[in-house]
């Protein structure tokens, strides 16, 4: 695997049920996502974006094909192990924020660090601290009810990134926001995310976002059709 290489996947192959309603959701796909780099994942409804994505989490395994996520091969981990493995090393962002109500933005944020076992106090106040950096330092407290939508998924990229994730996986993350809302929130997240030690990679379907890709690969029927960017690290 290149010392660039966060995701390397080469002729993955998944697909669901059997015998006349088994469904080929990947026919052989190869992907690649660059460590210093965001890398999207667009296509219509159903050509395997999100199945992808789920290989590439540990969620799914491979019928087929080969997969190495920053130097490891989930399929091959145990239970345990794809558990501690994602918990150390990646971060997700999800169209629906997940945001637990009864909890402020702080302590939302702070989840991920609370459940490896940090004390409350340092998970808060890196939680805290992100917060800022996203442009929410006066919200902290606030119930996600209280919060607007850019600012739930805010918050829910602040979880994503408490832990110092080397990997962040986001699955249609501006979907449920306004154009000018979502660009914003893409703008943050490539400023605050993206550094050389780590990858992004983006499902969606919303092509207001793509100027912010370093490359962007396409999907249809279960392959990648071609792939744009990445060659000379400028963005498309």
């Amino acid at each position: 695997m290149s010392a660039e290489a966060a995701v390397r996947a080469h002729g993955l192959v998944k697909a669901f049920g059997d015998g006349e309603a088994r469904i080929r959701a990947l026919r052989g796909v190869d992907f690649e996502a660059r460590l210093g780099e965001m890398s999207f994942l667009v296509g219509p409804s159903g050509c395997g974006k999100t199945t992808l994505l789920s290989l590439i989490a540990g969620l799914l395994a491979p019928d087929d094909g080969e997969l190495e996520v920053l130097g490891r091969e989930p399929q091959r981990l145990g239970r345990r192990e794809q558990v501690d493995f994602r918990r150390d090393n990646l971060g997700f962002v999800f169209q629906q924020y997940h945001l637990l109500p009864a909890l402020s933005a702080a302590e939302n944020a702070a989840v991920p660090l609370i459940a490896a076992g940090r004390p409350r106090r340092i998970a808060l106040e890196r939680a805290g601290a992100l917060l800022a950096e996203l442009g929410l330092a006066a919200r902290a407290g606030q119930l996600p009810k209280q919060l607007s939508g850019g600012e739930q998924q805010r918050v829910a990229f602040a979880r994503a990134l408490v832990h110092e994730p080397r990997l962040v996986l986001c699955d249609e993350p501006t979907a449920a926001l306004d154009a000018d809302t979502g660009q914003r929130v893409l703008e943050l997240l490539r400023a605050v995310a993206l550094r050389p030690d780590r990858a992004v990679v983006v499902v969606t379907h919303d092509a207001r976002i793509l100027a912010y890709a370093d490359r962007i690969a396409h999907m249809d029927d279960g392959r990648i059709t071609r792939v744009e960017g990445g060659s000379s690290g400028e963005r498309p």
